[in-house]
């Protein structure tokens, strides 16, 4: 039989209406002769109250009990999940992740998945299992303990069974109906579009598209995993949701596909560093080193052999940013007059895999956001992206101006 693989995120799966109403829809996929691999993420809020319980208990805590304590949401909803299939009269039953097992590295809470091994699982379908309900999120490592992937690892989870199953497609079921040209809270004129290319969703996915973690679309393009994006709360049909897919499926798309934001970024400027070579690395190195997620970086034009180093960061690490480079100073690793930290601003990008084949459209953005009197602090390009730093009270402004300006909501 074929095999299809339906992920239920936290809100689909938040109370036991809610678990009801998605083995209803497992139940459809059954009745069309799937065996189903069902990949449940904890209830809605559960992780965030485990997560609550370790660093209440331990502040320091030891990251393999974390792992075994946060974990045991998805259990509890596999066991759920499986139980209410099985009232349903189908032939389901539950695996925890060191069951299958899915074999991950050691990295606790940010564990990456090496191996899923399908003999287990598909014994059990040869037997006359037709759903196997997974636990998401979590596997075990080399060492036999319990690991999780991190948060969005459920979708990780399911994209991963896909690929080692061969599965014909991968549901993801959410709170929203599909993926937008932008977010409608935002821009009220955003379109929910029916397919877009990997790269489209990836780039929009980091860029802070919050619908897919952009862990599980790298593991889809590279396996070549059709992705669907629905909602678990509406009437579905064979077209419904977004479908993630090859470039080549599109038969002709916008040049932009969707604006995305980030809210919460800072930029932050060394003035006057040497210009050497290696200066970079020892501005870098030591922030990686801090957990520091660096994101856009423009250097000045050197005058005097010294020159400016802007890099943005998410707002939440601006602390950690300035303290290693306090550190870096102090060693004399690098030498500069100020750090200036802007915590008050927001990117912006335009994401269209449409923008390899044509030209203007930087010359497009630059000029609808000169006309709305929005001033940009930094850019930066890829061949299917452009991204910008503006004032965070532009923010919504300049996504507005954008989404009209590209037409993003005519098909």
């Amino acid at each position: 039989m074929p095999t299809l693989v339906m992920k239920f995120g936290g809100t689909s799966v938040a109370n036991l209406d809610r678990i009801k109403r998605a083995a209803k829809r497992v139940g459809v996929e059954v009745s069309k002769g799937y065996n189903v691999i069902v990949v449940v993420s904890a209830m809605s809020g559960k992780t965030n109250e485990l997560v609550g319980w370790v660093e209440e208990t331990s502040p320091l805590f030891d990251a393999r009990e974390y792992d075994a304590i946060v974990s045991s949401g998805e259990n509890v909803t596999a066991g759920l999940m499986a139980l209410t299939l099985q009232e349903m009269n189908i032939n389901a039953r539950s695996w925890q992740g060191w069951q299958v097992p899915l074999i991950t590295s050691s990295a606790h809470a940010a564990a990456r998945i090496e191996d899923i091994p399908t003999k287990n699982i598909n014994a059990k379908f040869d037997q006359g299992v037709r759903v196997a309900v997974v636990a998401g999120f979590q596997g075990i490592s080399s060492e036999g303990r319990i690991t999780t992937l991190g948060r969005g690892g459920s979708d990780t989870t399911a994209v991963a069974f896909a690929a080692a199953f061969g599965a014909e497609r991968c549901d993801i079921y959410t709170d929203v109906d599909g993926i937008y040209t932008t977010d409608p809270r935002v821009e009220n004129k955003a379109r929910k579009l029916d397919k877009i290319a990997f790269e489209e969703m990836l780039e929009l996915a980091s860029l802070g598209a919050k619908v897919l973690q952009t862990r599980s679309v790298e593991l889809a393009m590279r396996f070549k995993v059709k992705l669907r994006v629905l909602s678990s709360f509406e009437e579905q049909s064979d077209s419904a949701g977004t479908l993630v897919c090859d470039e080549e499926e599109i038969m002709e798309s916008n040049v932009v596909a969707g604006v995305a934001f980030q809210r919460d970024e800072a930029k932050m400027t060394l003035i006057s560093i040497a210009d050497r070579p290696g200066i970079a690395a020892a501005i870098f190195m030591p922030l990686s080193d801090a957990g520091v997620n660096v994101d856009m970086i423009v250097q000045n034009i050197s005058e005097e052999g010294r020159t400016d180093m802007t890099f943005s960061c998410p707002v939440d690490q601006v602390g950690r940013a300035q303290q290693a480079m306090a550190k870096a100073k102090d060693s004399g690793e690098i030498n500069f007059h100020d750090l200036i930290a802007d915590t008050d601003v927001a990117k912006v990008s335009v994401v269209g895999i449409g923008m390899r084949s044509h030209t203007g459209v930087a010359a497009k953005m630059f000029h609808v956001l000169s006309a709305e009197g929005v001033n940009i602090k930094v850019i930066t390009t890829s061949e299917i992206k452009i991204s910008v730093l503006v004032d965070r009270k532009y923010m919504e402004l300049a996504v507005q101006a954008l989404h009209d300006a590209f037409d993003l909501d005519k098909a």
